[in-house]
Order: C-alpha cells, then structure tokens, then sequence
C-alpha cells in the first residue's frame, strides 16, 4: 500500500521513527516498523486536516488519486460528497411504514453491501496484477477507466445476498465486478477464490467466482468480454492440471473422477485439499449447475451435457437410511463413526446438519428424496430448537459459534434454508421464520448488530437482511435460465425499487403489503399487476421490468392461493 499525505498546516516539530527507535528532526525511515511522525501546537479543540491519497501501485499514483479525487477539498465538502453519494446509493431502495428498529437494521445492511469490497485500481486505470507488476484497465475516449478492480475475500455464499441485491438494484457494479475478476484471469489464467492485490489468497477451498459470472450473463448484465467469462467459467468447473493453490477446487479431479469428491480424513498441506469432501461435493454441484446452465443458453451441448452430470453429484452422497449428506469413501462406501454436528470432518465451517439442505439447484429433488412431511416437520423443528439460540451460536462472540449447531445463520452455509418451504408446500413457514430472523439474530446495538457469532464477510448478512426484508430471495442465486424470486414476508408496508436506466429502463418495481406488521406476517394472496399469483414465485424479469407486487396480509396462516 502507497499513499501520499497533506496536512493544512506546518508541524511545529518531526522527527522518524523504526519501532520504539526515534530519531527527532528525521525526514527519512526505512525497514520494519518505518514511520514518520508530526507534532503541532493546537489550541483546545482546534483540527488538523489531513488528506491521503492511497494507492496499491506506486506513491506517484498515490498522489495522483489524491490529486484527482481531493486536491482542493475542504472536511466538509468531502463529508457533504460522501453524504450526497451514500444517499444516491442507498436511495435506489425506498421503504415506508415499517418499525423504526428495522428501518435501522434495513439501511445499515445496505451500506454494508455496498461497502464491502474494496476499489484497488487507481483513478489513471493501474492496478496490481497477480504477478506483482502493475497492469492497465483499458480507457475509454475521455481517458478514464472503462471499468474499476476491486479486491475481494471469496464470493462463497454471495449467491445468497450480495449477488441478488447487485443484479437487482446496482447491476452496474456487478458488471464491474466480473470485469475485474476477468483481468485477474486474463493475467493469470485462473479464477482467484479470494483476492488481495490480485494475488491469490486461501478462501475456503471452493471457488465459485464461475456461478457469480455465469449468474450476470443469465441476468442479461452481460456487457462484458462473455467469451472470456465463459472460457473462465468452464475452466473454473471442469479443469485442475497446474492450477494454483488459492485458486480453490484442489480436489476437483477427485470430483471428476468419482462424481463427488471421496473422503479423506488425514492428507498433505492445507484442509482445503483433503478435509471437506461433503462440502465440496456439494459446491461444486451448484457451480456446475450454474455454468451448465449458461453453456445451454450459449447452445454448448457438450459442455451442457457434462456440467449437467456433475450437477447431480449430490445424490451419490445423500444417505437415504439417515436422510441426511453423508461422506463417503473412494470405494463408494460411507464413513463410520458419523457425528452429523460435527464441523470440519467432510464439511467447511458446518455439519451435515446444517449442509444437507445445500441442494438448492435441485431442491425439489431432495424434498423428494426425503418426503415432503419429514422435510417439513425436520426444517420446521430445525427452527423451533435454533431460535433459543438465537438461530446460531447464541450470545458467543465468535465468527465459529454456531457452527456445530442444526441452524447457524452466522455462517454463508445455511442462508437460503429458511427459504425453502416455498418449494415443500408451507411458504407461510418461510413467512414465520424469515421473519423470526431479521428479529432476533440481527440487532441494533453495536456487539450485536449483526448476531453475536457471525461472519459478515463483507456485507453479506447485511444484504441477506436486505433481501429478506424485501420479500425477494431466489435459494438457486438467480442461476436458472428463467430465474425466479421466491416471495416472503416484507417488513414494510411500501418498498419502492429504482430500477437501473443502463440496464432496466428507469422503471420502478414496488412492493405493497399495507397490512404488514409484527402480527399480520402472513401472505393471503398475491398479485403482480393486478393478475394473481398462485405460487409464492416471481420472475426475476418480471420484477426488473417494473410493476407492482402487491400482498394481502394477514395473521392467519396461508398456504394455498
């Protein structure tokens, strides 16, 4: 990191410093623990203002960012820009007659969203390459970058919050975002589960930057160089030949091979390479889901053919005796000694508990599997034990608390559960304990304003909050090539959506439940347009074509409209 700084008046003394060495009058430092420091004479309560320029490239374009973005900026316009500008964003999603308290949970979710990843090209168009040089973003006829690069942790779970909200509300962004995942590939010729600098950096193993690329294409956000994405895409699920640590998917030959990745409980080098054979398997079913999906859309037989198959790679590890995932062995047999609340045996930050309901390409298929009672009355008993805990590790301060639990909201693993009961015939139970969770894992206050064990990574259980609250949330992360929301229970009485004039036409979508409160959470019926809906679905081209969604609410348990 470089950065560039200038105070609005002169020290009154300076001096450098390396560790607890100082050197008073110093201009220079070099080496560990390098530093400058400056003292002023301050009258009470007088500022200094200071103003940076930061870049990831060189102290040169560190002061050009400064240059460019605040060179003659007081405190307060740049206070009153950031204003105007997190009102312009934040604004793109209106709600009215809802409780104060969720009206403070609904927009502080939202600048989470949006904060979450951060900008690391420089205004010129530089930006750190994975090589450790400094590559261009090509420019546009005024000079300025076609597209922003961002650094990223891994997209694990986006698909169920941040994901949505993009291709609903800020697509432009999300174009953005595969761009930049895109000159990463370019430079690298790998994906990056999670990025630093373009660097590749451990994630959790899996890499599912493919679904998020092949999600926009499916969305029509598809201004971006689609035969590379795709390329990318497809390469990303299918090949492993010298592929980097950090890129994800070490064990994806053994996923080809067997159709699901077999069991190991001892191996070499990091856990994501052996330990999480269940989870894996699982991920890379949805992935592959996903982009077989696009190669269908793209008229790619073959590849459609093969990503088809390996989207089914579930069903070898589903265990019919247990109803639950179940590791299992190169040769074909289950392991023993089974604890299904035990993390990190087979399963990624989870248990077969929780990861036995990460099926959602093919949701219908495990109600199926399990009968749509016992799914019901398991899911369902699943949310009355989890609320004590309040649908995680309770009041643990710990990213990991919840994660031996049968539910733990704090974790990417289990968000689309709640949301399932619209495909098992109780919807009116997505209504209860959706709703349950936006009221007791997520606070006010500032421990716990995002549950007390909890891994907000980046603004996802914010926009999950976000989404929830609307009413709109698609378990499959708008993957299916005629994508749908499922519809919930709105927290408020009017939700005004501003649709992107780039991409939708400047057209609104709103949502109206006037009788939504704590009380009436329950959908009587519904209607898109004035036409009636018979199942608790809309299509995502339907919602961003604008138009009116409009819910009859009541107290009164519904499943049948």
């Amino acid at each position: 990191m470089y950065f560039s700084a200038k105070v609005d008046r002169k020290p009154s003394s300076f001096g450098a410093f390396n560790g607890e060495a100082i050197k008073a009058g110093a201009k220079m430092a070099k080496g560990k623990g390098a530093g400058i420091y400056l003292t002023f004479s301050t009258d009470h309560n007088e500022a200094i203002t200071v103003t940076s320029g930061l870049s990831y490239t060189s102290i040169q374009n560190a002061r050009l960012n400064l240059e460019a973005e605040a060179k003659d900026l007081s405190f307060d316009q740049a206070r009153l820009r950031a204003t105007n500008s997190w009102n312009q964003y934040l604004g793109r999603i209106n709600v009215e007659g809802g409780k104060d308290e969720d009206m403070t949970k609904f927009y502080t979710g939202l600048y989470h969203a949006l904060l979450g990843r951060g900008l690391a090209s420089d205004v010129n168009g530089a930006y750190p390459k994975n090589d450790g040089s400094v590559g261009q973003i090509p420019l546009d006829k005024s000079g300025k970058p076609l597209h922003n690069h961002y650094n990223t942790d891994a997209v694990w779970g986006t698909y169920w919050n941040l994901t949505q909200l993009w291709a609903l509300v800020y697509p432009e962004y999300y174009a953005d975002f595969v761009k930049s995942q895109l000159l990463v590939y370019k430079d690298a010729g790998w994906l990056g589960d999670g990025i630093a600098c373009s660097r590749y950096v451990s994630g959790v193993g899996t890499n599912f930057v493919g679904l998020v690329i092949a999600s926009a294409y499916l969305c029509g956000i598809d201004d971006f160089d689609t035969k590379v994405g795709y390329e990318a895409a497809r390469k990303n699920e299918l090949e492993w030949r010298d592929r980097p640590f950090g890129a994800g998917k070490a064990d994806l030959d053994r996923f080809i091979k067997y159709g699901y990745v077999n069991h190991l409980d001892s191996g070499d080098a990091g856990g994501e390479r052996w330990q999480f054979s269940a989870s894996h398997t699982l991920e890379y079913a949805f992935s592959a889901h996903a982009v077989a999906e696009w190669a269908k859309r793209l008229g790619k037989t073959k590849d459609y053919k093969q990503l088809l198959a390996l989207s089914k790679a579930w069903e070898r590890i589903y265990d019919p005796s247990l109803k639950l995932i179940h590791p299992k062995l190169a040769n074909g047999k289950f392991i023993e000694n089974f604890d299904p609340s035990q993390p990190w045996r087979g399963f990624q930050e989870g248990n077969a508990w929780q990861y036995t309901y990460f099926v959602p390409h093919h949701i219908e298929s495990l109600i199926d599997k399990m009968g749509a009672q016992t799914f019901n009355s398991r899911l369902d008993s699943i949310f009355k034990v989890s609320e004590k805990n309040l649908f995680g590790g309770g009041s643990t301060i710990d990213a990991f608390a919840g994660i031996s639990g049968i539910y733990n909201h704090g974790n990417q693993p289990n968000l689309h559960v709640s949301w399932l009961f619209n495909y098992s015939g109780k919807p009116s139970l997505t209504q209860k304990w959706v709703r349950a969770i936006c009221n007791k894992f997520y606070g006010t206050e500032g421990v716990h304003g995002y549950g007390f064990g909890q891994d907000e990574d980046q603004g996802q259980l914010g926009a999950w909050y976000v989404m929830s609250a609307l009413g709109l949330f698609d378990i499959k992360g708008l993957t299916d090539s005629d994508a749908a929301f499922g519809i919930g229970s709105p927290l408020f009485k009017k939700i005004t959506l501003q649709l992107s004039p780039k991409y939708y036409g400047s057209k609104k979508f709103i949502i109206d439940a006037p009788n939504s409160s704590d009380k009436n959470m329950f959908i009587q019926s519904m209607k898109l347009d004035n036409q009636a809906l018979h199942k608790p679905f809309v299509s995502f081209k339907d919602v961003v074509n604008g138009g009116r969604l409009s819910l009859e609410m009541a107290a009164k348990e519904k499943n049948n409209y």
